[in-house]
């Protein structure tokens, strides 16, 4: 069984669990053309792939982006990392790593696809489209997600390709434009439930001006997302929802409604490090069980140690702020330069959370947060968990009898400590 499914089943027999579904978002491919794949500034371990540059005009340093078999190459490093539970990707990406080279087949890793590309993810260059309110478009089919082309053999409940994909709408107030989103959402979830093929709903903020106060826009997301389910059985039901996170309350409000309605938040735009670790807390902290996060893993300076620190967080081994002193201390082993210098990465900024970064939809901005200063860790002598007992060590944590960390004792900043020093030694 892959994590996603042991945790979503794992979820909803025990509403208590800490289980908690973390995506990679890698289908940008389906938004910004040549920006996709990202920065530069982070490969995976191969490094850098071939490409063609004339040097009279430039070179590959000039080049800002990744081209996409180095980008191919991050989503394999991640994948194998086995810290995420979904990979989502394009279409085409997905029919070249998961049918042609098999890469989820031994991977508890859920391969996903975008099944629809709504207007406002065309966030070209030049391009106006973002300014223009959301119409509803399908680059891709089931058939091709599942299995590379126009119609899949049902002999079979099997297909080479993914059997999950993200479908999104976005409401935006307006009757005619709102009626065509839910008319192409019902044809979609036909057809999905004709040929058993699993999704999960994105629901984006308005991307052009709605109308409705901003204080106000997270309630009439969470009416229209209820209305809208309420005439669809569970037959035709996403898995979950990835939705703006518009604070506590909203967050609340949404998840008690309907225990059996698993909720989770999508990442926006890159900001500080500290956003994104906070996000992911604060988001579970009041009910959300999954987070997707797209630009805010693919600029990160070191993709895998993000991840784990994402990890650590939901796991509640570690707070956002030491996770942030922790990711930074992992930069500076691996000797890479942060984007921005520690106390500026441990700031809180607005989140714009559409794909152009500028448009009406909602920031989240987070209140009454005083950022709390690393306590000195306290020594104490102990076996270091998976060494033998021999190699007595001295360490900065609780263990118990027989060498193994000692959680339930552990302080804030012996976690700390514990994790830091955990990284080190992954990641050298």
């Amino acid at each position: 069984m892959r994590s996603l499914d042991a945790k979503l089943a794992e979820i909803r027999a025990h509403p208590s669990s800490r289980a908690f579904i973390i995506a990679d978002a890698k289908d940008a491919d389906m938004a910004f053309g040549v920006r996709a794949p990202g920065p530069r500034d982070y490969l995976a371990t191969r490094g850098a792939r071939a490409a063609q540059f004339s040097p009279e005009v430039w070179t590959r340093e000039e080049f800002a982006h990744r081209n996409l078999p180095e980008f191919l190459d991050i989503i394999r490093e991640v994948t194998r990392q086995g810290l995420v539970d979904i990979m989502l990707m394009s279409a085409s990406v997905n029919e070249q790593l998961t049918i042609r080279e098999g890469l989820f087949r031994d991977s508890h890793v859920t391969p996903a696809a975008r099944a629809n590309d709504t207007t406002d993810v065309w966030a070209v260059r030049h391009g106006g489209y973002l300014k223009e309110p959301a119409q509803p478009f399908r680059s891709a089919t089931i058939d091709h997600i599942q299995c590379g082309k126009s119609e899949c053999d049902r002999s079979s409940e099997q297909f080479p390709g993914a059997n999950l994909g993200l479908y999104s709408v976005t409401f935006v107030n307006d009757l005619e434009q709102d009626l065509a989103t839910l008319q192409a959402f019902k044809e979609f979830r036909l057809e999905a439930e004709r040929k058993r093929f699993r999704y999960f709903l994105e629901v984006f903020d308005p991307n052009v001006d709605s109308g409705i106060p901003p204080e106000k826009l997270g309630e009439f997301i969470n009416d229209n997302i209820l209305r809208s389910l309420a005439g669809v059985t569970e037959a035709g039901r996403p898995l979950f929802l990835k939705i703006v996170y518009h604070g506590p309350r909203l967050m609340e409000e949404l998840v008690q409604y309907d225990p059996n309605l698993v909720v989770g938040v999508l990442g926006g735009s890159a900001g500080t490090t500290y956003d994104a670790f906070r996000l992911i807390h604060d988001a579970q902290k009041h009910g959300a069980r999954v987070a997707l996060f797209g630009r805010k893993i693919n600029n990160a300076e070191h993709q895998l140690a993000f991840i784990e620190m994402l990890r650590l967080i939901t796991e509640g081994r570690i707070s956002p702020e030491e996770a942030v002193r922790a990711y930074h201390d992992v930069l500076g082993k691996l000797k890479i330069t942060p984007k921005r210098p520690l106390q500026q990465d441990l700031q809180l900024t607005d989140q714009a959370m559409s794909y152009g970064g500028e448009s009406p939809r909602t920031s989240v901005r987070v209140r009454d947060n005083p950022l709390s200063k690393p306590a000195a860790p306290r020594a104490a002598t102990a076996i270091d968990a998976g060494e033998p007992q021999a190699a007595a060590t001295k360490v900065a944590w609780p263990v118990k009898s027989d060498g193994s960390p000692d959680f339930a004792n552990m302080s804030s900043a012996d976690r700390q400590a514990y994790d830091e020093d955990r990284l080190k030694r992954r990641f050298g």
